[in-house]
């Protein structure tokens, strides 16, 4: 998770992760979403999922990114954002 707090005015944070492969990348986002609703959290939109190379789920603040492996090398989030700080999610 990248805290962008202070680099840029349209997130917060982003959660960033990878999949294995298109179906993995679809259940993770699918089960992001789900734990979300749960929390009565509603996404504002999601883009790439029925491609499943790079899922964005909108959460306003809070925007998620679920990548392949080939994606998430390619984009290189972390990279271009590396002015943000790293925060760690603890273990359940």
């Amino acid at each position: 998770m990248l805290d962008l707090i202070g680099v840029t005015s349209f997130a917060d944070y982003f959660v960033i992760c990878t999949g294995a492969n298109q179906k993995q990348v679809q259940a993770i986002s699918d089960e992001v979403g789900l734990q979300l609703k749960r929390a009565s959290e509603l996404p504002n939109g999601m883009e790439g999922y029925n491609q499943g190379e790079w899922v964005l789920i909108d959460y306003g603040d809070l925007l998620v990114h679920v990548f392949s492996s080939k994606a998430r090398e390619y984009y290189g989030l972390e990279r271009l954002w590396r002015n943000a700080k790293t925060v760690e999610i603890p273990p359940e």
